[in-house]
């Protein structure tokens, strides 16, 4: 069992939705520091809308998320924008402004949140884009690079305040395997080496089971989680016929009307 200071983030009876329609209920879990932790489901399970929370776009109905033991949905003002400073977000799409160079898409945050100079600000963001392996593009637009190096900006971007957190969305989404599991490594290669903590939102099998310390798995007919664990020990182990038909990529029995 970890102790209370490996935790970063802890989600306590957590409940989310959207106006009176319950989306997830009653969800406890946490996040160790410098662990890989991904959330995974099925279509419709609600794992955007748990990251949403996650990441303060949206306040729950009920429970608390705590990250590094500050609540981020009762934090108001300054103490919240404090608090969503902690951490970086790669949305599905990449998320780039494509009217700014990638230089200039990393130094958003520097620009918003610092007191830099522009030379600061420039070798900052160069550094960042040299850690995602894009050194030398940095006065290329988003339109001209490819949706692997559309994400790797986009995480560069996330890393510009330094965060120990990041949240990642469907980082494998739209990518060919090759370029996939080149991201896969980047991830874990950052993990190791900076020690940051990612949180990431996934389907994809083999990323999955590329990255992950530990998941969670959501279920759309429980609102809830019905598995927590490595993935190889799911796979392997768990007694839930929908998690090993996930882990096994089985389709489900079709179930025939009586005649």
């Amino acid at each position: 069992m970890a102790k209370d200071n490996d935790i970063l983030i802890r989600v306590e009876n957590l409940t989310v939705g959207y106006d009176d329609d319950v989306v997830l209920k009653d969800l406890s879990f946490e996040v160790r520091r410098g662990e890989v932790f991904v959330i995974l489901g099925g279509s419709g399970c609600g794992k955007s809308t748990l990251l949403k929370h996650l990441i303060g776009l949206h306040r729950p109905m009920s429970g608390r998320i705590l990250i590094d033991g500050d609540d981020i949905a009762a934090a108001d003002g300054e103490d919240r924008l404090r608090l969503l400073r902690r951490f970086g977000v790669m949305y599905q799409s990449g998320a780039l402004f494509g009217s700014m160079s990638l230089l200039e898409n990393v130094r958003l945050a520097l620009e918003e949140f610092t007191s830099l100079d522009d030379e600061e600000m420039d070798l900052i963001a160069r550094m960042k884009l040299q850690l995602v392996g894009l050194a030398g593009s940095e006065n290329k637009m988003p339109a001209e690079l490819s949706g692997g190096m559309q994400k790797r900006a986009a995480i560069a971007r996330a890393m510009a305040l330094d965060p120990a957190l990041l949240f990642l969305d469907e980082p494998s989404a739209g990518l060919d395997p090759i370029t996939s599991a080149g991201l896969d490594q980047l991830i874990l290669q950052l993990a190791r080496s900076l020690g940051i903590t990612f949180v990431v939102v996934t389907h994809e099998l083999a990323s999955i089971h590329a990255i992950a310390g530990r998941v969670i798995m959501l279920d759309k007919q429980t609102k809830g989680i019905i598995a927590t664990g490595r993935p190889e020990e799911l796979r392997d182990h768990s007694d839930t016929p929908v998690v090993r038909q996930f882990f096994l990529r089985e389709a489900e029995t079709p179930v025939h009307a009586k005649p």
